[in-house]
């Protein structure tokens, strides 16, 4: 069995940041998966090709079976980057096949997870809000329970302080202000709609609800939430 993800082996990256906080995900990239395809089957015993299927490029990983003395293939599907655009397919694939074989799937038990930002910490300069090139953060303490699932989890950010613990309770991001509270609904509709539409899971669109708890008793919000998951589901 393929072992769990040590702290120094999870990244942690934006999903998506607002004024008063950011919403934070766990990922692992390509150089892992080597790692510990190396570590647990042996650098002989183990390849990956690549191919087209319909327009889309899969990653085959394949492992050698010592008892049924023969290749045994995971397969799976990458999406584009947003910087290069084959290679970034070809490194997704190859991770997605890796969660196939077993590396780094407890990360899909991991938390809901809000940062609170300063001002200082945000960038607008681009129209909307951004992590600033000067915030880093990374998993300092992981933890996991018999079932390969995450139960302790502690992130710091660049400078070392303790940014989220698992079991902590979290500050609420603050309420809209009364004075333009319709027109940062308006925005806050329009940005939670556009991104349940670039979601490809539920999953995804569990983060999208749980990064908009403002717009929770919205009746639109409400009804694209469930639009898109039939969409998903046909």
């Amino acid at each position: 069995m393929i072992r769990l993800l040590r702290a120094d082996e999870i990244e942690c990256r934006a999903q998506s940041v607002k004024s008063n906080g950011c919403v934070l995900l766990l990922y692992k990239d390509a150089r892992t998966d080597m790692n510990l395809l190396d570590e647990t089957f042996g650098n002989g015993n183990w390849q990956r090709s690549h191919e087209v299927i319909n327009d889309n490029l899969f990653c085959n990983l394949d492992i050698w079976d010592v008892d049924k003395k023969c290749w045994v293939r995971k397969q799976d599907v990458g999406v584009e980057s947003n910087t290069e655009k084959e290679k970034g397919q070809a490194s997704d694939a190859f991770k997605r096949a890796g969660f196939n074989v077993g590396i780094g799937r407890e990360l899909y038990t991991a938390p809901f997870i809000w940062i609170n930002l300063t001002a200082e910490e945000v960038d607008n300069s681009r129209g909307k809000p951004s992590l600033s090139f000067r915030v880093k953060f990374h998993v300092s303490k992981i933890g996991y329970n018999d079932k390969r699932e995450i139960v302790e989890l502690e992130i710091k950010d660049q400078a070392g302080k303790v940014r989220y613990t698992l079991g902590a309770e979290q500050p609420k991001p603050k309420a809209v202000k009364a004075t333009d509270s319709i027109e940062s609904f308006k925005k806050e509709l329009k940005d939670a709609m556009k991104e349940l539409g670039m979601c490809k899971d539920d999953k995804s669109i569990d983060e999208v609800v749980k990064a908009h708890k403002l717009l929770w008793t919205n009746q639109d919000f409400k009804n694209g939430v469930a639009k898109r998951r039939k969409e998903l589901g046909k």
